[in-house]
């Protein structure tokens, strides 16, 4: 592509994509491609939802002016062609770094971005309120409110909750259904069976307007005919598409239209315009498009790693695979996922030659109950990948639930299998648990049912950032009464535990990390109900450990034991806490009684956390608190960045406890004798 014709590089705001001829739209949707492949090359960021989007994002913002309109994407990860066409070219190559832009809308980037959405479901509530809102403040402004949800992110009930008010007030807001078969996995449920009924309906909307046409000139209609006629279009309709759905919850359904096809595309976006009501423009695209591998396999190039998309960016001439037509040329199948690099592209924790992270730990262990336990059963919110729970849905199908993107449903349907003799797991990502919060009181926590949660990514993930950190599970879960709240200090504990949990009648949570899972050498002790696990003797202190983080204290306290630099030696214990709730009074007293100081580390947020938890015992029993020490975050929220520059900036690291340990025993011990 001669560089002289490129385009992009021009579009500064979406105005500059007014005059466009149809050949200039199709080179820059190639060139859109392109620039998400030249960033895909760098660093694993969403690839295959925008390779999706390009057209109907260019569609979108040639036909609507959303410095003024509204625009809503559900889930945000979709929106890279947006941040393209909204003024962030030239700061593409960041996505995902640290300062860098954010894989999700951004409203301190953009006036374009409103919403900071990072979780599904919940663009139709708000562009609802936004379209109220707005007619509040000025009636006499007309504003159109777009909100963009993906085909699995409509299966949620808070987007039907929110159609249903929607339809109630009669506010013409605009749903446009992306609707490419496809979740980060394949879809689940019967809204996918009705769309899939739709996409074979496609003469439906002519069908309609024909037939509204032929009633209305008709010479002798009258009440009787047009009521018959309209019933016999209903009867059409409910033929073609399995029923009224849509148009019952009050909103008027357009499509289904090629997704791929801007010209159509923006006829259609000037006819939603048209109608006072709410409206439902459904259209399919490709996941993956453009891009034959992610087209053919678009769950593993959801957010794969850039050697996976290097492989088939290029041809054999080391020409781009990508064309104005939007076609790869690719002809390869890819076969594998993901790269076996950690986050800060260090080398994994390895054990028998194989990559091992705490989520694979926590899956093989699930496995091993399910075989041994025939009541035990999964239930995950779309996240079979993430939480590599592939091979046991392909063992155990009858036992395996994936629910889709509904997190409350999750623990809900989790509870009612439990009340009926089950043993349910439900493994969902810590920072979408907070979705089903209501659920965990009502269903779990008050019932006192055996449900165990497995809360995957807690603590910082890098550079998905503050939306999908899961920093708060600790605070959240902590007040909850019938219930318990672990967490593994390293592999070693990680089936123990999840057999320990699978023992107890009430509500249990595991919580671990996105990470590389240590492996500490040491005789293990079992797991009982509230005990921790001291790892290392010391005389002046103790670190105590919540979480994965366990060969960092050890290192630490070995490193300042040395006193190799001079400033002072510190005979320093570590103990594996294990558990967050009941927390383990009596090892945190025997220390305390001791006159030993305490160094709590936990990868969530100090306040209501593991530190909060042991201050409040101590305080309790009379201790003088000045001998704990916390580290976890503050009272902020982490941007995305690496794993690993994240956890250094929070003092995960062996400095940082070196200093509080120095400090506690030479600065503030010596001053309370």
């Amino acid at each position: 592509m001669d560089i002289l014709e490129l385009i992009l590089p021009k579009i500064r705001s979406p105005k500059d994509l007014r005059g466009l001829s149809g050949r200039q739209i199709r080179l820059l949707a190639a060139e859109i491609r392109e620039e998400l492949c030249q960033v895909s090359d760098k660093r694993s960021v969403h690839f295959a939802s925008n390779m999706g989007v390009v057209e109907l994002t260019i569609a979108l913002h040639a036909s609507f002016d959303f410095s003024h309109d509204r625009l809503i994407w559900d889930t945000g990860h979709q929106c890279y062609p947006h941040k393209l066409l909204t003024g962030r070219f030239s700061e593409f190559s960041s996505m995902r770094t640290r300062g860098g832009l954010m894989g999700f809308p951004n409203p301190g980037e953009s006036e374009y971005d409103l919403m900071m959405t990072g979780h599904a479901g919940c663009s139709v509530g708000t562009a609802l309120g936004i379209k109220v809102g707005d007619e509040l403040v000025d009636s006499t402004d007309k504003r159109y409110s777009v909100a963009v949800v993906g085909d699995a992110a409509f299966a949620s009930g808070s987007i039907f909750e929110a159609m249903g008010h929607a339809g109630w007030l009669r506010k013409n807001i605009t749903i446009i259904l992306n609707d490419n078969k496809m979740g980060i996995c394949p879809r689940t449920g019967g809204i996918s069976g009705t769309l899939d009924r739709l996409r074979m309906a496609r003469t439906y909307l002519g069908f309609k307007h024909s037939l509204r046409y032929i009633i209305r000139n008709i010479p002798f209609a009258n009440k009787f005919a047009e009521r018959f006629l309209s019933g016999f279009k209903d009867g059409i309709k409910a033929a073609f598409i399995g029923g009224m759905l849509f148009e019952e919850l009050g909103f008027r359904y357009i499509g289904p239209i090629d997704g791929h096809d801007v010209a159509k595309l923006r006829r259609y976006f000037q006819l939603v315009r048209k109608y006072e009501e709410p409206v439902l423009l459904h259209v399919f695209t490709q996941k993956g498009c453009g891009f034959e591998a992610a087209e053919e396999d678009p769950t593993v190039y959801h957010a794969p790693s850039p050697t996976l998309v290097r492989q088939h960016h290029y041809d054999e001439n080391g020409h781009s695979t990508i064309t104005s037509g939007g076609i790869t040329s690719s002809r390869k199948r890819i076969k594998h996922l993901f790269s076996a690099s950690s986050d800060d592209g260090s080398l994994p924790a390895t054990k028998n030659g194989l990559v091992s992270s705490f989520t694979q730990q926590i899956s093989e262990a699930v496995l091993n109950v399910a075989d041994e336990n025939g009541r035990t059963v999964v239930v995950t919110a779309a996240m079979t990948q993430g939480t590599m729970l592939e091979q046991f849905r392909d063992m155990f199908p009858k036992r395996f639930f994936d629910v889709g993107i509904c997190e409350s449903h999750a623990v809900i349907f989790a509870a009612g299998l439990a009340k009926a003799g089950m043993r349910p797991i439900v493994a969902i990502y810590s920072t979408f648990l907070q979705r089903s919060y209501d659920q965990i009181f009502q269903e779990l926590s008050l019932q006192r049912l055996p449900v165990l949660l497995l809360l995957d990514r807690a603590g910082v993930v890098g550079a998905d950032g503050p939306t999908h950190h899961g920093v708060f599970d600790i605070a959240y879960l902590r007040p909850f009464p019938n219930f318990v709240l672990m967490t593994p200090g390293d592999a070693l504990d990680v089936e123990p535990m999840v057999c320990f949990a699978m023992t107890l009648n009430c509500p249990t949570a595991i919580r671990y990390p996105k990470a590389d899972s240590p492996f500490v050498e040491r005789e293990l002790v079992d797991i009982e109900l509230g005990r921790a696990e001291r790892v290392r003797e010391g005389i002046d202190g103790d670190i105590l450990v919540c979480g994965g983080h366990l060969e960092l204290a050890l290192n630490a306290a070995k490193e300042v034991g040395k006193n190799l630099d001079g400033m002072g030696r510190v005979d320093l214990g570590v103990i594996n806490a294990r558990f967050i709730k009941p927390l383990d009074t009596e090892i945190i007293f025997e220390s305390l009684n001791k006159g030993k100081f305490i160094v709590t580390m936990e990868e969530g947020m100090l306040a209501g956390g593991f530190g909060s938890a042991v201050l409040e015992a101590a305080a309790e029993a009379g201790f003088d608190t000045r001998l704990i020490k916390r580290i976890g975050i503050g009272d902020h929220y982490v941007e995305h960045a690496e794993r690993s520059e994240q956890l250094e900036s929070l003092g995960f690291t062996e400095r940082h406890i070196i200093e509080i340990c120095r400090e506690l025993q030479y600065k503030i011990k010596p001053t309370l004798k």
